[in-house]
């Protein structure tokens, strides 16, 4: 009788143990399209995956734009469930194509301190805005510019560089700061004018800020950033810092205000835990942390701001086209941009 007890309880305890490791061994992917500059911790995500049985699978798509363009093209068969990184100058077009699914989650309902249209949720949100090498300026005693137009004069001839719009979601940003501030036709006047002056364009932010700007070895002591650039280099710097080596330069008609959001992909697998994503990267504990991960302002209304972020002032005044005209016109005026700019 024993040994019959003890070859069911073997028996029950082997199928327990097997039946744990199938589902340990079948966690659900949980397919996460990120622009390239996505950072959270990496103890937050294991957490994440523990509480929600889930293996996160996140692919960076490169810049927003590239990432947007991608699951565009993948519509049919969507290469992800969640997507984070499409800001309020592509919302316009992740909407027209469709490619985003709405969803019921807390977050969503909670007012953020800056807006996105739904079914977007909004996650942080910065200015897009030059920046300049103080060092380059103080050295070559050149004056800092107080206007756009003066990037068109020949004191700042080769100075500037600046992101492709139709792949960098800063240089579209900033695009569209210059067409909100100056109207269509006076801000492609501008653009060529720039392009006259020995404007350098980068394919995204990162070749931009890490590879052409002369504060990290490159040739120009202007580019176009972000506010909260010069808090990073001071957060970052190996010597310590009482103030930043770069400075934003927030002129009219150069500032954007970018959000960003997340969203679940029309299409997309494992409804349930996208939508606990959406909700973990407006959890304090996210929204804490990627302050000084990815630079931008937290969208969780009462977390507060990082102390590197004194260095980080907003800006007072940003521009934008109204949300009708980035919708209707959008793609038109890159295309314009690219024939003025690169033709």
């Amino acid at each position: 009788m024993q040994h019959g007890i003890f070859s069911f309880l073997k028996t029950t305890l082997g199928a327990a143990l097997l039946a744990a490791g199938l589902t340990a061994a079948q966690a659900a992917d949980l397919r996460v399209l990120t622009h390239s500059s996505f950072t959270v911790p990496k103890p937050l995500l294991a957490q994440f995956e523990k509480d929600n049985g889930v293996k996160l699978r996140i692919t960076k798509g490169g810049d927003a734009g590239e990432m947007l363009n991608k699951l565009i093209l993948t519509k049919a068969n969507p290469i992800a469930d969640v997507v984070y990184g499409i800001d309020n100058a592509l919302a316009p077009k992740a909407l027209a194509a469709g490619v985003l699914d709405t969803s019921t989650v807390a977050a969503a309902g909670r007012k953020p301190a800056a807006e996105l249209p739904a079914p977007l949720v909004p996650v942080d949100y910065g200015y897009v805005t030059l920046n300049y090498d103080k060092a380059w300026f103080a050295k070559n005693g050149v004056a800092v510019p107080k206007t756009l137009d003066d990037l068109t004069q020949p004191a700042y001839a080769k100075l500037l560089v600046v992101q492709n719009p139709a792949t960098s979601s800063p240089g579209y940003a900033f695009l569209l700061s210059t067409i909100g501030a100056m109207g269509e036709d006076k801000a492609f006047d501008f653009w060529a004018k720039l392009r006259a002056n020995g404007l350098k364009v980068a394919k995204g932010w990162t070749e931009a800020y890490y590879t052409e700007f002369s504060q990290n070895g490159g040739k120009h002591p202007i580019v176009v950033s972000y506010a909260t650039s010069p808090a990073a280099e001071v957060f970052y710097s190996k010597t310590k810092l009482s103030e930043p080596p770069t400075a934003s330069l927030s002129l009219p008609g150069a500032v954007f205000r970018q959000v960003e959001g997340v969203a679940l992909v029309k299409g997309g697998k494992e409804r349930a835990a996208a939508e606990k994503f959406v909700e973990f990267m407006r959890s304090p504990a996210v929204q804490t942390a990627m302050q000084t991960d990815m630079w931008m302002y937290p969208a969780e209304a009462g977390v507060a701001k990082a102390d590197a972020f004194r260095f980080a002032p907003e800006p007072t005044a940003f521009n934008a086209p109204s949300d009708a005209d980035i919708a209707a016109k959008g793609s038109d005026w890159v295309a314009r941009w690219t024939k003025v700019v690169l033709k």
